[in-house]
């Protein structure tokens, strides 16, 4: 499925609106008729009919509730006017209406190629859709999730991720902090330096990255020059960089 201007919007109950830290808010909607979707997909969050904001949904498609992770920084008007509106309605008992299942970037569930989720920031629910629905379909090729957050407090899921990694085997989690405070004793720098410091070549890889634009350009470019093929890197990012 590709992102299309005929795709129709549907009505969405909120049904929860939960911090995950301080400046980061998980929302659960119920969409009121079936939304057709797959790993790696995203929303458009219908404020108006001229105003669409796009979020990636972090549920797999399995599930019947959509699940989004808003950061809010401070001073970020744009998220913030959205889970805003998610929130006014909420506390209405009036849906949201969102446009379902957009974008380029879904998961390649034919392949078997070993992967590489790459996640900067709340880009982590767009890897984390694909790695439920890997984990969901017993996927046996090693896959390996690296999150960059520029404060380890934004690892909002990393108990979850760490027991993931301790119970499949070829599920491994690397979270990389830019701006580690005392007592973290994990990876530190840019998330995907971390990744050409450990592969010799990207060259066998799918690679999935979500994330800031200028971040994915980068990645991209130094991934291709690590070895890694342009036609199995994915984001929808790249339609825009």
């Amino acid at each position: 499925m590709t992102n299309t201007a005929n795709t129709s919007a549907i009505a969405c109950q909120v049904i929860s609106v939960e911090a995950l830290t301080p400046g980061i808010s998980k929302v659960v909607l119920r969409p009121e008729q079936a939304a057709d979707y797959s790993a790696g997909h995203y929303l458009q969050l219908v404020l108006s009919e001229n105003d669409k904001r796009p979020f990636s949904i972090a549920s797999s498609a399995r599930s019947e509730l959509l699940e989004l992770h808003i950061g809010t920084p401070a001073g970020d008007t744009w998220s913030s006017a959205a889970l805003s509106h998610i929130e006014q309605q909420f506390r209405a008992g009036l849906p949201v209406m969102a446009e379902i299942g957009l974008g380029q970037a879904q998961l390649r569930e034919t392949s078997n190629r070993p992967i590489i989720l790459l996640a900067g920031g709340t880009g982590f629910s767009y890897v984390y859709a694909i790695a439920q629905t890997l984990s969901a379909a017993s996927a046996s090729q090693p896959v390996f999730l690296y999150w960059g957050v520029r404060h380890q407090d934004a690892l909002y899921y990393q108990s979850e991720l760490t027991e993931w990694a301790r119970q499949h085997k070829q599920f491994r989690f690397i979270p990389v902090v830019q701006q580690p405070g005392p007592g973290w004793q994990g990876r530190t720098g840019l998330v995907h330096e971390a990744v050409l410091a450990d592969f010799v070549s990207l060259e066998p890889y799918d690679i999935y990255i979500a994330g800031p634009f200028a971040m994915a350009g980068i990645a991209r470019e130094a991934f291709a020059e690590h070895g890694a093929h342009r036609e199995h890197m994915f984001a929808d990012a790249f339609a825009y960089i």
